[in-house]
């Protein structure tokens, strides 16, 4: 059987009430759902929140909520582990085993039903510790910048002043959508970026982090731009 878990909690202080805002006409955690319930994929669908309203939210866009988290992994310096381990080690209590876990974060408003079937059968196939997203950076991070005391702008890696952009070698990044892997893995606590997981690559226009009012406009202007164009 496999799981699908989206963590949900209620304490967002950078954008309030994030999981549960309107996002493009519906709660940004309903994107989720609807991605897992979408993918055909997961036996069960459930929300890890501590909130209620949260809950109720959750309920009416057909997730389950088969507990409430407890305070003490709902602070804002709980990692994502955690939280999955809790949601496989709650539900065996209640007599259902998973074999195959997933963690969908509550705001990947980007992620559809065929990215996470396509991710739970590689999954399946490779037998990886895990399968998570990834997406390339726009530019050669070997070329970074900083910004001295001073105000002034000096390299990160001077020795790469000269090198041309194309060969560099390209730089990839935690998408933060989804952690697909097989609940002994989860339960093991084996770190997510190890040799035996598998990076699964979308494109730069279906990834953005959503932790900054800022964010959230450059957000639904690129969702908006997807719709118009029919790619969503």
């Amino acid at each position: 059987m496999n799981l699908a878990v989206i963590p949900a909690r209620g304490g967002s202080k950078r954008i309030p009430r994030k999981n549960i805002k309107s996002f493009c006409g519906k709660p940004m955690l309903a994107w989720s759902i609807e991605a897992a319930q979408l993918s055909g994929c997961f036996d069960d669908v459930i929300v890890s929140t501590d909130d209620q309203e949260i809950a109720a939210v959750a309920k009416q866009y057909g997730a389950t909520v088969p507990f409430i988290r407890p305070a003490e992994l709902s602070d804002d310096m709980t990692g994502t582990s955690p939280v999955v381990r809790h949601a496989i080690e709650a539900l065996a209590e209640q007599g259902q085993i998973y074999d195959k876990v997933c963690c969908i974060y509550a705001t990947a408003p980007f992620l559809t039903g065929d990215i996470l079937l396509d991710a739970m059968r590689l999954l399946e196939r490779d037998s990886p510790s895990y399968v998570f997203s990834v997406t390339s950076f726009p530019y050669p991070i070997q070329r970074a910048l900083r910004i001295t005391e001073q105000g002034r702008a000096e390299m990160r890696n001077p020795e790469y002043g000269p090198a041309r952009s194309q060969d560099l070698e390209e730089a990839f990044h935690d998408a933060g959508q989804f952690y697909c892997g097989s609940s002994e893995s989860w339960l093991a606590k084996k770190g997510m970026f190890n040799s035996a997981a598998l990076p699964y690559v979308l494109p730069r226009y279906r990834v953005q982090d959503i932790d900054t009012p800022e964010d959230w406009i450059r957000a639904e202007i690129m969702m908006r731009a997807l719709q118009q164009t029919g790619v969503v």
